[in-house]
């Protein structure tokens, strides 16, 4: 694909499409988010392939792939919030949840949703990445722009609150 092989790529996207729709998916209920958001996604994959470590550097296609998709969907988050409308000052402010919150109703619920819901967001962002994308230290650590330690750390302190939230 770094060379131009348009097969490599549709092979690519053939394999990788239904999982990163469904990963894109449980950050954000909006349907045509999701679609743009994958369509930039392989449009950047094919445009920078040549640029992609790859292995030597301790990552892998899928998490680079999960980085460039998530990078993008906050980016759409960023500009639909900018192009929309502030509420009236004198409608009562109700602050919405978060689209991962929301996708995480839908995943998990129960005693496990409850105590998940109420990590402090930095903790809960990172069990997320973790555990409910499947992404590995290193990928969190690009996705969420950290430092490997700082996400070893919130994983281990998401860890400990979510085991006593639930005994």
């Amino acid at each position: 694909m770094a060379r131009g092989d348009r097969a490599a790529f549709e092979e690519l996207y053939r394999r990788t499409s239904p999982w990163l729709a469904v990963r894109l998916g449980r950050r954000c209920a909006d349907p045509q988010i999701v679609a743009e958001v994958m369509q930039e996604t392989y449009l950047a994959v094919w445009r920078a392939a040549g640029s992609f470590a790859g292995s030597g550097v301790g990552g892998s296609a899928v998490g680079w792939l999960w980085t460039i998709a998530a990078r993008r969907l906050v980016d759409a988050f960023r500009r639909r919030a900018h192009h929309a409308e502030p509420p009236p000052a004198a409608a009562p402010q109700r602050a919405a949840p978060a689209a991962e919150d929301e996708a995480l109703v839908g995943t998990v619920g129960g005693d496990v949703g409850d105590a998940l819901r109420r990590l402090a967001p930095e903790l809960r962002e990172v069990l997320q990445a973790m555990v409910l994308d499947g992404l590995t230290v290193r990928e969190t650590s690009v996705l969420l722009g950290l430092p490997e330690g700082t996400v070893k750390t919130r994983a281990r302190r998401a860890r400990t609150a979510m085991r006593e939230a639930l005994t």
